[in-house]
């Protein structure tokens, strides 16, 4: 006999929606401090032995982030992130087929504030991108600096997150089975502190990092635009030169993340708070870019592949903005 569960309500949705929201916002904002005070405290508790045995581990197995980490597949395709995708909603869109028997590097655009985007469409299944890549696996990087805080590294592994380093990276992309993907948010913090609605700014100028780790492994480039990301949050103004916009460069350099000041809606009114607004993002998948592998490329050979990397992301973005209510007379802009 079938058991049939009636559907949720409107309103019951939209409450699921806006908590699996707010945990992750706060998972960003607050997760790194409890799991920091949690492993601390457990020493002084007759539960010692837990942080101990952790301690051991995580010696142990301190070199898994720049090793593929370690996905769980039942937390990738949990419910909450279903109703994360949603509350937006968020959309992955496919514009050409990947062969599962090569490596691809894909950089995606625009960091936004929390990179909401990159989390769901590449850290879990609410978009269905095993769906739309069939054979292929999705790798996120982010900051080292968190993977160096004890339980939080294992729940960034569980999504598919690794570090963000050379070795990291060229773990991935010289698998010879191919099937891998590696996603790079390429702006990074920094791009973050342009994060606003209205804004095509992307720091990609002279990041060239990527062309140059491409162009070593021979992997096709993918660029990715995510139309809305930077809609989610208002932020306070910080035009370059001023004092906010220095304090959080230098605060940046120091940590090695960027605090931008955003505000947006609050759980239970719409005037002011950290949660982001219900605006749609649209993440377009690129077509990819052949690179001819070289080991040591030339300065010329790596500005010949990213002025190509540019121009088709200028194309993705001008092909797809009609879609999103994009003015015409709007456009990319390099820094």
């Amino acid at each position: 006999m079938k058991v049939e569960f009636a559907p949720l309500s409107l309103p019951l949705q939209r409450r699921l929606q806006t908590a699996s929201v707010v945990q992750w916002v706060f998972s960003f904002l607050g997760l790194a401090q409890c799991c920091i005070a949690a492993f601390i405290a457990l020493f002084f508790t007759r539960f010692w032995l837990v942080s101990a045995l952790y301690a051991a581990w995580w010696f142990i197995d301190r070199e898994k982030p720049s090793k593929g980490g370690r996905k769980i597949n039942a937390l990738r395709n949990s419910i909450i992130w279903r109703y994360m995708r949603d509350y937006f909603p968020i959309t992955l869109v496919k514009t050409a087929e990947l062969d599962p028997r090569q490596n691809y590097l894909m950089g995606f655009h625009p960091h936004g504030v929390l990179a909401a985007g990159a989390f769901i469409n590449f850290c879990t299944e609410a978009s269905g991108f095993s769906t739309l890549f069939p054979g292929i696996t999705p790798h996120l990087m982010m900051l080292s600096l968190w993977f160096r805080i004890p339980f939080l590294r294992d729940y960034l592994m569980s999504g598919g997150l690794v570090s963000s380093d050379k070795e990291s990276a060229s773990y991935v992309l010289q698998k010879p089975e191919g099937g891998n993907v590696l996603a790079i948010i390429v702006g990074g913090a920094q791009e973050a502190l342009d994060a606003r609605p209205g804004s095509y700014t992307l720091l990609l100028k002279n990041r060239k990092g990527f062309v140059r780790l491409a162009i070593k492994h021979g992997t096709p480039l993918v660029p990715i635009f995510s139309f809305g990301e930077n809609d989610l949050f208002n932020q306070v103004r910080n035009p370059k030169g001023s004092w906010l916009r220095q304090l959080q460069h230098r605060l940046q350099q120091i940590m090695g993340i960027s605090l931008p000041l955003f505000h947006a809606r609050g759980i239970f009114q719409y005037s002011f708070g950290l949660i982001p607004y219900r605006r749609p993002i649209c993440t377009v998948v690129g077509k990819p870019i052949p690179v001819q592998r070289k080991h040591r490329p030339s300065e010329e050979e790596v500005d010949q592949v990213h002025q190509k990397y540019l121009n088709e992301l200028c194309k993705l973005f001008e092909e797809h903005k009609a879609k999103y209510d994009i003015p015409e007379d709007k456009h990319l802009e390099f820094i």
